[in-house]
């Protein structure tokens, strides 16, 4: 089952363009999947961009689509994954 946060570190900017009209004023960008050691788990994932995260940073990803529809304001949006936060620090035991 795919979860719904996952952290994530930004590999760089998707550019389309042509590209459904709900993508039109939001940055793309291209992540790998990271654990909280900042190990890279094999896959990645494009999501928009709600924070202005730059290339190296770890983000929050919200990965479903009803929570990224509330976070760009559109019942109605092709989407299903959002940044919503850049991490600063992660701690675990």
């Amino acid at each position: 089952m795919e979860k719904s946060v996952i952290l994530g570190r930004v590999k760089g900017e998707v550019v389309a363009t042509i590209k459904h009209p709900v993508y039109a004023n939001w940055r793309m960008l291209l992540l790998d999947r990271i654990d909280p050691d900042g190990n890279e788990l094999g896959g990645y994932l494009v999501a928009i961009d709600a924070v202005d995260a730059g290339i190296g940073q770890t983000v929050l990803v919200i990965n479903e689509g009803n929570s990224a529809r509330q976070v760009v304001n559109d019942p109605q949006a092709a989407i299903r994954s959002v940044i919503i936060g850049i991490v600063d620090e992660i701690t675990h035991e």
